[in-house]
């Protein structure tokens, strides 16, 4: 194996039965790593922007049940902490999402890990690509 990039239209990606031997393989090669780097990238996004709603969500439920907690009687036991329920399950969540971003970028690391210099334009292109794409989407929050 190669250890410099080079322009080639042979390669295998990731997996044995991902060999590419012809032009048109290589093309459609390039355009799953770039939809792969697109997905990447919409994912970071996407999480950073589920973990401020979150947040939001919570700091919302927190001064209501501090409102609700001020407002009842002292005799009174509080009800279950519905807010804990809703924090982990947003946690596991996230975690989830997390998991998927991690094998992900690693498929993609991988890939350019082939030192075939098509691959790499396609997982640079796929990442501005997926920036310019979701970034407005972030800034929306």
């Amino acid at each position: 194996m190669e250890m410099h990039f080079v322009f080639s239209d042979k390669v295998v990606l990731l997996f044995d039965f991902w060999s590419v031997h012809s032009p048109a393989g290589m093309a459609l090669s390039v355009l799953v790593v770039l939809l792969l780097a697109v997905l990447y990238e919409s994912i970071k996004f996407g999480k950073a922007k589920l973990l401020h709603q979150a947040l939001m969500n919570m700091s919302i439920s927190t001064s209501q049940q501090l409102e609700t907690d001020q407002s009842s009687s002292s005799s009174e036991s509080p009800p279950v902490s519905r807010p804990r329920l809703r924090w982990w399950l947003c946690h596991f969540g996230q975690s989830l999402i997390h998991v998927t971003q991690v094998v992900i970028g690693y498929f993609i690391m991988l890939t350019v890990m082939s030192y075939n210099t098509w691959i790499f334009l396609g997982v640079v292109l796929g990442s501005a690509v997926g920036y310019y794409l979701a970034y407005p989407c972030l800034s929306i929050v």
